[in-house]
């Protein structure tokens, strides 16, 4: 398999700083501006006056080494806004636009690459965040997922990508990763094998995705990425930018058994040439044991490897205050073999710690969320993001608020799912509660609000997009979410939604605009 070097993107770097400062001198548009920065993972925020830079962290994994550069950055130029993001990469925010450029190229140095982070490009390859020590996974999908982000590098340039091409691998069917309705998803199997899903996503015409393969062996994976590139050069809406992804080639093929065939056509082409792709990859062993002390508690998982621990730690909105990642970064920094995985969900996971290293990282994120409510997802919102329509992250901290101002139990409220805008990078759409930026005119007068989705779930096998029941006022959605919380804080939410399924359709009635 043919990888790209990290410092050979350095050559494109000189680029990206002329047509930014062009961009800040006024020179330059922000249509414009955005059309070229995506490749090198960084967009202008809302109001043209500061920077995002999107830090790739495939599979989700943040070493320790790529930890301490984050934080060094973030201390060095004073970084106010961090955001873990849910294709588990970490954005740094309000960034001059030196500044990012400056922090693109040393990130070089520690293995970060941002090229490809926006844009038509493959994003970042997603992996379950636990993977290699949930006890109750198929199996180690990591090894694969890295090898599959290394393998996408070299279709950074290529021609005629769609817009986003998002590649996922779950290693179990909890599906945190979403395999199953993303552009390509590898969902793990008990053999030790993947079935193989194509042409699925959400936003604007979802689509879950049509099983391709079944039974793959993990070592084929890469003539599957090549096959779905192929594909959508045959067969993608790549000249209409508002249909060039991956999930119209559905349609555009008649349907997922049409697409399945045109694709099966594609593979088979692959296999048919001569590059080899094959992989032959083993999962590295973690010569770590623990330390003799038990610990436990609701932000403490086990891990399989006996002895160890997994320390969960939820910023709300997926925002952790900068002073407290760069502590986390300088305590890893002296635990051999632990490091970060972020999930999709903005929950990141400090794993392989013994038990005395567990007790410091949760003094470390005591500020986290401290129920599943609270661990709501977020998309980045409206006052940062140029395309946002709605301030999803302040619609999520006023919820919190009201919340805990009630006293509602833990359970009562489910993980909600908030996106400011159609794009759905908050998943309102497979959520059990979501919410997308919406607008309601109020006596003539534009108000913010959000469409209320319900009963979405993006577990394998279950996979259901949520219904939409109508156009909620921003500042009644609080209260709403009380209004639940309290019928269902006896039984607890999921099991309420179970008894009484009618129950939350009636309450919203009472809210809908």
């Amino acid at each position: 398999m043919k990888t790209i070097h990290p410092d050979t993107w350095k050559q494109d770097l000189p680029a990206f700083r002329e047509k930014t400062a062009a961009f800040y001198a006024g020179e330059l548009d922000k249509a414009a501006y955005k059309g070229f920065s995506g490749l090198y993972g960084s967009y202008a925020q809302k109001g043209g006056r500061a920077n995002m830079l999107r830090l790739r962290m495939t599979a989700g994994r943040v070493t320790p080494e790529k930890l301490a550069f984050t934080a060094e950055a973030i201390r060095q130029h004073k970084v106010p806004r961090v955001h873990f993001t849910t294709c588990q990469t970490i954005q740094l925010h309000d960034l001059d636009g030196k500044t990012a450029g400056d922090i693109m190229e040393a990130a070089l140095g520690a293995g970060i690459v941002t090229m490809g982070g926006g844009g038509d490009y493959p994003r970042n390859v997603m992996c379950s965040p636990l993977s290699g020590t949930e006890k109750d996974e198929y199996f180690d999908v990591l090894p694969w997922a890295e090898a599959a982000g290394e393998y996408l590098m070299n279709f950074i340039k290529a021609e005629k990508m769609p817009r986003k091409l998002k590649v996922g691998f779950s290693s179990s069917p909890k599906n945190v990763t979403h395999a199953t309705y993303r552009d390509l998803g590898f969902a793990a199997r008990s053999d030790g094998k993947f079935d193989v899903y194509s042409a699925g996503g959400l936003g604007n015409n979802p689509r879950f995705g049509v099983k391709v393969a079944e039974a793959v062996e993990p070592g084929k994976i890469l003539y599957y990425i090549k096959a779905m590139w192929l594909t959508f050069r045959a067969y993608g809406n790549y000249e209409n930018r508002g249909r060039a992804r991956t999930r119209y080639m559905q349609d555009a093929c008649g349907g997922p058994e049409g697409y399945r065939k045109a694709y099966l056509e594609k593979l088979e082409e692959v296999f048919a040439g001569r590059e080899d792709l094959d992989l032959d990859l083993h999962p590295a062993a973690l010569e770590k044991s623990g330390d003799g002390s038990a610990v436990s508690g609701p932000r403490v998982l086990e891990q399989r490897q006996p002895g160890l621990y997994t320390v969960v730690w939820h910023p709300i909105g997926g925002q952790p205050a900068p002073a407290a990642l760069c502590a986390v970064s300088d305590a890893m920094a002296k635990m051999p073999g632990a490091e970060m995985r972020l999930s999709p969900d903005e929950t990141a996971y400090l794993v392989n710690l013994n038990g005395a290293e567990t007790r410091i990282m949760l003094d470390l994120t005591h500020e986290g969320a401290q129920t599943l409510f609270e661990t709501s997802v977020s998309c980045i919102g409206g006052t940062v993001c140029q395309v946002g329509m709605r301030d999803s992250q302040g619609l999520l901290a006023a919820c919190v608020a009201a919340v805990r101002e009630a006293g509602l139990p833990d359970g009562a409220l489910p993980q909600i799912h908030i996106s400011g805008c159609p794009s759905s990078c908050g998943t309102h759409q497979t959520g059990a509660l979501g919410f997308r930026g919406a607008s309601k005119l109020v006596d003539g007068q534009p108000k913010s609000a959000f469409t209320l989705f319900v009963g979405g779930d993006g577990r394998q096998g279950s996979e259901t997009m949520g219904r939409e029941l109508g156009v909620i006022l921003e500042e009644r959605i609080p209260a709403f979410l009380v209004e639940v919380g309290k019928a269902a804080s006896e039984k607890g939410f999921a099991l309420w939604r179970e008894t009484e399924p009618d129950a939350l359709e009636a309450i919203a009635a009472g809210y809908l605009a």
